[in-house]
């Protein structure tokens, strides 16, 4: 469990007078410090989920984010009460990894690994080999992240690196692009840890901070690592052609909804025919044996109170652990016996795969964090109502407190930037990109109405609503 300001990456701190282990530089926000913590390969078990709600009551304000990276932040923790917190988790076994300043939670796999009968190798038992592999990588930066897949086609989350499962057979290692992923690499499982070792090492020798920002040289050094890595191995049988894929061949990469050189990630819904990352809100069979329950939790916020809930009714029907979704959600796995009414949970989670805010992404915004101007929670609940009739073909939203965009970095079909009490309209880019126009939430809003019969472009057009915001600060 490590502390620190949101979205900031902060070197380790030296031992020193009043230090607690484990933890990394406090920051405050805007509702006190953020405590994050990274439960291994997403998991919590029930008594740990309890020591999360508990923690998060006493500690800090009883408000919990659920991230992108399925893993939980603590919101309102102070100095005077994140050590307690920080032994608390402890001693349930959420604790810190490294003290280096490099990634607490180095892989990301899909909620349902291990159980999803389309998984052709075992997924949690390779992620833990990466994540003991990535340990010994000195100089990684926090975020770095690699996913883990194990059904060919799947659809990819925004990460560094993934490690994905060929339809033809083998292993593929694939880095990040400026949109989507180059494909570097093909191997057989036990080498995938190793070749994953070396990227990883490559990339921290390269000093940037993400993946997607290697120049073109530095991706030739990856490549070049992974190949030295392989070469020294004995050639495996699933490989007729050589080690490290040609990164401009569009043959070379798994299937994607948009096969190019760089494979893209769907950012909106699912597209027709690629199984979804993460299981929708709801109740779905597993196999025969087995039935999932999924509720998200309404734009990444859920309370302690809520959490406490949610371990009530696992441990009634059966659930052995509480799986965390990077559709910032909670997964059980459930005996196939057992009838669950999702309704119950309904007043604290979305339930229900139709539920607009499932499209709209949001971060905590004013007053909560201190980059925010907007209140990006309220102002998100507005939005995905008059978003509804894009969500329904798969569309997404994302409405931030500011242009670092904590709560979904990439791209979306309508992203709204906050800054200095307007959103900046963005279409079909991410929060750092140049927005078209400022404006209140209320034109926000009208826009969308529009949007409904003329599309989103043309509603959210320049020559629609002029904006002065860097002279007079409204609109025109």
């Amino acid at each position: 469990m490590s502390v620190a300001a949101h979205r900031r990456v902060l070197p380790a701190a030296p031992a020193r007078r009043g230090w607690c282990p484990g933890l990394s530089r406090p920051m405050p926000t805007g509702d006190g410090l953020l405590a994050r913590v990274h439960p291994p390969l997403g998991i919590l078990t029930l008594p740990q989920a309890r020591a999360v709600a508990e923690g998060a009551r006493r500690f800090g304000n009883g408000h919990l984010d659920l991230t992108a990276r399925a893993n939980l932040q603590i919101r309102g923790v102070s100095e005077a009460t994140r050590a307690p917190l920080a032994r608390l988790l402890e001693a349930a076994g959420l604790g810190d990894t490294r003290a280096d300043g490099g990634p607490q939670r180095l892989t990301l796999t899909s909620p349902l690994a291990g159980h999803d009968p389309a998984e052709t190798f075992d997924v949690p038992a390779l992620a833990r080999a990466i994540e003991a592999a990535g340990l010994a990588v000195p100089g990684l930066p926090a975020k770095t992240l690699v996913v883990v897949e194990g059904r060919p086609g799947a659809q990819m989350p925004d990460a560094d690196a993934c490690v994905f499962s060929r339809a033809s057979g083998g292993f593929g290692i694939a880095v990040a692009a400026e949109r989507g992923f180059h494909d570097l690499a093909t191997c057989a499982e036990d080498e995938a840890p190793a070749a994953t070792a070396a990227v990883l090492e490559a990339f921290a020798r390269s000093g940037l901070r993400r993946m997607r920002d290697l120049s073109s040289d530095a991706f030739s050094t990856l490549a070049d690592a992974v190949r030295e890595e392989l070469q020294a191995r004995v050639p495996s049988p699933v490989r007729e052609r050589d080690k490290v894929s040609d990164a401009t061949s569009p043959e070379s990469a798994p299937p994607s909804p948009h096969p190019s050189s760089a494979w893209e990630r769907g950012h909106g819904g699912v597209t027709p025919d690629v199984a979804p990352f993460s299981p929708p809100a709801g109740i779905a069979p597993l196999a025969a044996s087995q039935i999932v329950l999924t509720v998200d939790a309404p734009f990444g916020r859920c309370t302690a109170d809520a959490l406490d809930r949610l371990v009530d009714l696992a441990a009634r029907l059966g659930a052995e652990e509480i799986r965390l979704s990077p559709a910032r959600g909670f997964v059980l796995l459930l005996p196939a016996a057992p009838q669950v009414d999702p309704a119950a949970l309904a007043d604290d989670f979305i339930v229900a795969p139709d539920d607009p805010r499932r499209s709209v992404a949001a971060c905590t915004g004013a007053p909560a964090c201190a980059s925010g101007s907007t209140p990006t929670l309220s102002d998100a609940a507005s939005v995905a109502e008059a978003f509804r009739p894009f969500a329904v073909g798969g569309s997404a939203a994302h409405v931030s407190g500011c242009a670092k965009g904590c709560a979904r970095p990439g791209p979306a079909d309508l992203t709204l930037v906050g800054r200095d009490g307007l959103y900046g309209a963005v279409i079909g880019g991410a929060p750092g990109d140049e927005p078209a126009m400022h404006l209140p939430i209320e034109a926000v809003l009208e826009r969308l109405g529009r949007a409904e019969t003329i599309g989103l472009a043309a509603a959210f057009a320049p020559d629609r609503a002029r904006t002065e915001i860097g002279r007079t600060r409204r609109p025109a």
